[in-house]
């Protein structure tokens, strides 16, 4: 998935404060509020901030309408091509990204992060009970050579921020937040009077993609007002017609490739020729920077983008005319530019197809018959469609409240993921999986915007998501420290390797998805590699990244480093690597593999013997 557009948390209001105890919370706090005047909010209502916006290669403004008495607000963000909204009705988070579509918000941490910024902006830390939130001292700091007074506060129902005073002003210089798979820092600076309190005319966001990329608002106005407007704060009602079904049809079927587990469909981008792109209901609508230039398509900027694996990447924002998937079509849209890892897929990607285009329509994924099929949602039927299952969205992300081995968790709906189950780290650690599964092998298992994946890999319990139970499947637990697999916020992912078993169908606007079981037998499921070595393409063949120990690799001698140059006497150019994959994953352990491999330019004949590592 891609980077997670930030909605900015202002924290200067107030609530009446009554006598608290004298230790360093309660002073730091009391410091706080009479350096930002705040006994002059008690009859403030409502707050509408404006900025003036400046940052990762792109220019724009953005505007805070701010409920101070409720903690609603709604943020708007203007920025380059991209026009995003994030709002809070003091009950449910929602957003509007930038294709258009409104969305209620209730996986992944967005709730959470809209409990954050609604405690921040009505300061209710000041309050006797702090709100309810628990507040921890983490001591003094000192950056740049300035002192620090820095608190740690969990809002009840929200999440741990950093909170950062200026010890010398006692106002509120820094946050330091957790938002999906980034830290969050936000600077707030040049503070100066406004109807008798301070406010910040200089906030910073860095979001950990370097200087190059500081997000930089300059206050342009603040306006106070009394009352407050229910509609204003709700979810907006949106109608899009920005797209369309061949003339005379109801539907679009589409053949796709199925490799790696991943779906590939031929798409055209402004009316060119068709591309290779991959259809991920984890994504959204993309293109590779070459793609983009030979299209003429102009990329403005360089945002931070994250996802599987521990890195982040950046990613350029276009304006595209339309997208066209057999006869569907999607128009008028702003889509990332990002380059991806054809080395990891040993297929020439270049782009995806995301949530943007599949919830335009009744989206099915039939895994038997490899055929995508866009359906218009007035002609949709479900009745043969099989079992229903509610998800609700993580951004654009679907996400399934299920269980696994009767531990209840969050589960992610992810077409463009090769694995069968993978739990995320902070999962399998709370409830110590680990402990319990002896027969395992630890792999590289998989490549992703952030590059390598890393995991434990074994024989699964029972998957439950809604009334549908999975047995017997291939899973794994994630042993990264970031990125999807490395934090809370994401959910355990369903991938491609076990949505197979089904025809898949999404329905966005009810948020159902339904699974019918594939008739007959489902190829390739639920097997493991037999060699222990995980590989890329190169340039002269294929590279060897990352070898297990104690694996048939290991025991014939190859390491990372390593270019495999034949395979049993057929020079690599040949063979598709999602094809070599699969041999040797699915060929019977005893299976011996005749490679020719070179290292610092002097190749060397070795045979693989397949075993199974699990």
């Amino acid at each position: 998935m891609r980077k997670t557009l930030l909605a900015l948390a202002v924290a200067f209001f107030v609530s009446p404060l009554t006598a608290m105890p004298a230790d360093h919370v309660a002073q730091v706090l009391a410091a706080n509020q009479a350096a930002t005047a705040g006994n002059h909010w008690e009859a403030k209502d409502r707050l509408e901030l404006h900025y003036a916006y400046s940052g990762q290669g792109l220019t724009g403004r953005t505007a805070f309408t701010q409920d101070l008495q409720r903690g609603r607000f709604v943020d708007r963000w203007e920025v380059g091509p991209s026009h995003t909204t994030t709002g809070f009705d003091g009950k449910k988070a929602w957003e509007v990204e930038s294709s258009g579509t409104a969305t209620p918000q209730e996986g992944g941490d967005v709730r959470q992060l809209a409990v954050n910024e609604a405690y921040r902006l009505q300061n209710l830390w000041w309050r006797s009970d702090r709100g309810g939130a628990t507040i921890t001292d983490a001591g003094c700091k000192s950056d740049g050579g300035k002192p620090y007074d820095v608190l740690i506060v969990a809002p009840k129902e929200g999440k741990p921020f950093e909170v950062w005073f200026d010890a010398t002003t006692h106002l509120m210089a820094r946050t330091i937040e957790a938002n999906s798979t980034l830290t969050i820092r936000t600077d707030y600076a040049d503070f100066a009077p406004t109807d008798g309190v301070q406010l910040a005319h200089s906030v910073v966001i860095d979001d950990g993609g370097g200087q190059a990329n500081l997000q930089r608002m300059t206050l342009s106005s603040a306006t106070f007002s009394t009352g407050g407007d229910d509609a204003a704060f709700a979810l907006p009602k949106t109608d899009l017609h920005d797209f369309e079904l061949a003339p005379g049809t109801t539907q679009a079927k589409v053949p796709f490739l199925l490799a790696n587990n991943h779906v590939y469909v031929q798409a055209s981008f402004n009316g060119g020729k068709p591309l290779t792109v991959i259809v991920d209901t984890g994504g959204h609508n993309i293109l590779v920077p070459d793609s983009a230039s030979a299209l003429g398509i102009k990329v403005q900027g360089a945002q931070t983008a994250s996802g599987g694996g521990d890195s982040v990447q950046q990613s350029g924002l276009a304006q595209v005319q339309s997208i066209r998937v057999g006869g569907a079509t999607l128009k008028n849209q702003t889509i990332s530019v990002l380059q991806f890892s054809n080395a990891a897929e040993g297929l020439d990607e270049q782009g995806m197809i995301g949530y943007e285009f599949l919830a335009r329509f009744i989206t099915r994924f039939d895994y038997g018959s490899h055929e995508l099929t866009f359906i218009d949602k007035k002609h949709f039927d479900p009745s043969d469609a099989g079992t229903p299952v509610p998800f609700r969205l993580y951004h654009q992300f679907p996400e399934v409240l299920g269980s696994y081995d009767g531990v209840p968790g969050r589960f992610g709906i992810d077409t463009g993921a090769r694995t069968v189950l993978s739990l995320t780290r902070p999962f399998s650690e709370r409830h110590h999986l680990r402990e319990h599964e002896k027969n395992g092998t630890e792999a590289l298992t998989g490549w992703g915007v952030g590059g390598s994946e890393y995991a434990y890999v074994f024989h699964g319990k029972d998957l439950q998501l809604g009334d549908v139970t999975v047995k017997s499947f291939l899973a794994e637990l994630s042993l990264d420290k970031g990125g999807a697999g490395g934090v809370e916020a994401f959910p355990n992912n369903v991938g491609g390797g076990l949505l197979k078993r089904f025809v898949v169908t999404l329905d966005y606007d009810h948020q159902l998805m339904y699974l019918k079981p594939i008739a007959g037998k489902v190829d390739d499921l639920d097997t493991f590699d037999r060699s222990g070595m995980w590989l890329n393409v190169a340039d002269e063949g294929f590279g060897i990244v990352s070898v297990s120990s104690g694996s048939p690799a290991a025991q014939a001698g190859l390491a990372a480093g390593d270019v495999i140059e034949t395979v049993d006497g057929k020079a690599v150019s040949s063979i598709h690597l999602y094809d070599l994959r699969r041999r040797l994953r699915d060929e019977p352990p005893g299976t011996k593999v005749a490679l020719t491999v070179e290292r610092n330019g002097h190749p060397r004949e070795v045979t693989l013997v397949l075993r199974d590592l699990i």
